[in-house]
Order: structure tokens, then C-alpha cells, then sequence
């Protein structure tokens, strides 16, 4: 039988485990501090916010298991947004029906994360930048274009049946929020059961030991980054729904707010390391935060020293785990230099 000490040091060494108790603790927290934070509307709320925030983390998971980064995430939340609405708005003045306006405008969004995706493999896989560098080119490009084709403002006159879409609930999920929830579901099977998942882990922890093995990691690489593309193009649909429009300033952050909810979701920056149970937790904590911070009147810039301090506990965890397992940990300047 084992003892409570051995109890609590096998949760400790579960970092999900540690995230549930985390959130948890979160939710009894602003609950004591103002009862109205345990209500239906402020859970559906926090479903809302964390619905585009965990597409793009998911995404930048699989980026990052891999051994890379995704810097663009953000602004490809953004220009997929705004293209998307500037299609959305063209086909309804041109007399197109609502369902079809917005699978085309579904459809747009998608291509365009696509696009910017392989622009990043490209980059990558070809020209051979690293991640770090290629997605800070597409991520500058990308915002920059966004704020060119709207002049900085946000882009509306879609059909009412966006808003209408997002605003039908299931319990505290919309019909966009469920689709997401079986997205993310499907790719946790992705990552963890299948093929795909086995070879994301093996190039992050050795490429060169993965290619040995008859990986084509670059193929493998370019589809890793298309997929946080079409994910972030996802995203940038959902706020479309969510707002009525789309705008420049939607992923405003995004690539931050992704990279937080993987790293405090248990992933090695370094690669190899990571569930997708984790970031899921992770992204959910970091909406819970946001949410909670202004249900109890504190100052929303506090959000990032909460966040800030997570992180750190977050890669104590990890760096704890390493040195009982005995491992040596990875330095971070593998961000900056291409895996040979």
C-alpha cells in the first residue's frame, strides 16, 4: 500500500494530473471570490475563448513535438480572417445563399492557413531556414497583408446566419466549439495512436536517427507545418463566426498565447515530449485566467505575470522528471539551428 507522500510525488510526476489540480484550484479560487464565476454563462464564455486558442495550440503541438516552432500562427489567424471576409461579404452581395456563402468562406479560410503553412515548409524543408526564422517571415507578411486589405479596421456584411451559427449552444458549447472539440479529439488520436504521431515524436527527438530509420522527415516536416496552417486558418473562421466580422487584430498574440498552452501542457521545447491531453488543459487554464482575472476586477495585465509564473512551474516540472529519470535535458539554442 503506498503511503500519502508516495501518493502525492506520483501526481506531481503527472503533469496533467498537475494541470487538472491547477484548474481546479482556478475555478474554486474565483468562485470564492465571486460566486457568479460558477454560472453557465462565464463557462460558456471560457468554452468560447479557448475554442480558437486550442486549434492553433494543437497545431503549434505538433510543431513543436517535432522539434520546430510556428511563429506565424497568429497572423495566419488573421489574414485567413480577413480574406475569408472579404470573400463572405462579396458572395453576399452577390445574392449567394447563407449556406453556401459560409462553406466557401469555411473553404477560403482553410486554403489560405494551407498556403501560409507551406510557405513555412517551403522555407524550411527547402531553402533551409530555420523554423524559428521562416515562421517570423511569414508571420511579419502575414499581419502586415492583413492590415493592408482592411486598412486596419475589421471587415463585416456577411449573412446573419454567422452570428446566428455561433451564437446556438449545446450546453456551454457552440456548434463551431463542437466541431473543434471532435477536431481536436481526432488529432490526439493522430498524434498519439497512429503513424503520423510516431514519426512527429521520432523526428523531434532524433532527426537523424529518424531519417536513418527511412523517415522522410522533410515530407513529414512539410506536412506537420501545413496542418498548424490549416488549424490557424480554422481559427481565424471561428472569430469570423464569433464576431460577425473579421479584423486585423483577431490572432492578435495567438503564436504566445499557443506556445504558453503547449509548454505549460508538459511539451519540450526541445522536442520529442508532449500529449495533447496537456495542451488542451494548458489552454484552458490560460482562458481561465483571462476570464477569472475580470469576473473578480483585477487588472487583465496580470494575466501575463499568472501565465508568466505557470510557464516556470511548468518547465520545473519537466526538468524535475528528467533529472529522477536520470536524462539530460536538451539545450534551447536547438530552436535556432537546423537539425542536420
Amino acid at each position: 500500500m503506498k503511503t500519502l507522500a508516495e501518493r502525492a510525488k506520483l501526481i506531481a510526476s503527472n503533469q496533467q494530473a498537475m494541470l487538472l489540480f491547477v484548474l481546479l484550484g482556478m475555478i474554486a479560487f474565483f468562485t470564492s471570490q465571486n460566486p457568479i464565476f460558477f454560472s453557465n454563462a462565464v463557462f460558456g464564455n471560457i468554452i468560447s475563448d479557448w475554442s480558437p486558442i486550442v486549434l492553433i495550440a494543437v497545431g503549434q503541438a505538433f510543431v513543436i513535438i517535432s522539434g520546430g516552432i510556428d511563429l506565424s500562427v497568429g497572423s495566419t489567424v488573421a489574414i485567413s480572417g480577413v480574406v475569408s471576409a472579404l470573400a463572405i461579404r462579396s458572395l453576399t452581395e452577390d445574392g449567394h445563399s447563407a449556406t453556401t456563402v459560409l462553406i466557401l468562406g469555411f473553404l477560403i479560410s482553410a486554403a489560405i492557413g494551407l498556403l501560409v503553412g507551406a510557405i513555412n515548409a517551403f522555407l524550411i524543408t527547402k531553402a533551409n531556414m530555420v523554423p524559428f526564422i521562416a515562421t517570423l517571415v511569414t508571420m511579419g507578411a502575414g499581419a502586415g497583408l492583413a492590415i493592408v486589405l482592411t486598412g486596419g479596421g475589421p471587415i463585416g456584411g456577411g449573412p446573419d446566419a454567422a452570428i446566428q451559427l455561433s451564437v446556438a449552444k449545446v450546453g456551454p458549447f457552440s456548434y463551431p466549439g463542437l466541431a473543434i472539440v471532435a477536431i481536436v479529439f481526432f488529432l490526439g488520436l493522430l498524434l498519439h495512436k497512429a503513424r503520423f504521431g510516431l514519426y512527429t515524436f521520432a523526428i523531434g527527438s532524433n532527426e537523424f536517427a529518424a531519417r536513418a530509420a527511412g523517415i522522410n522527415t522533410q515530407r513529414h516536416l512539410a506536412k506537420i507545418y501545413m496542418l498548424s496552417g490549416v488549424l490557424a486558418g480554422f481559427a481565424g473562421f471561428y472569430y469570423y463566426l464569433r464576431l460577425g466580422s473579421g479584423a486585423p487584430t483577431s490572432g492578435l498574440g495567438g503564436e504566445l498565447q499557443a506556445i504558453a498552452a503547449v509548454v505549460i501542457g508538459g511539451a519540450a521545447l526541445t522536442g520529442g515530449e508532449g500529449r495533447l491531453s496537456g495542451t488542451v488543459l494548458g489552454a484552458l487554464i490560460l482562458t481561465t485566467v483571462t476570464s477569472g482575472l475580470i469576473i473578480i476586477n483585477v487588472a487583465a495585465n496580470w494575466k501575463q505575470v499568472v501565465v508568466a509564473i505557470l510557464i516556470a512551474v511548468a518547465v520545473l516540472l519537466q526538468e524535475s522528471r528528467k533529472n529522477v529519470k536520470g536524462k539530460n535535458s536538451r539545450s534551447l539554442s536547438n530552436l535556432f539551428k537546423k537539425k542536420k
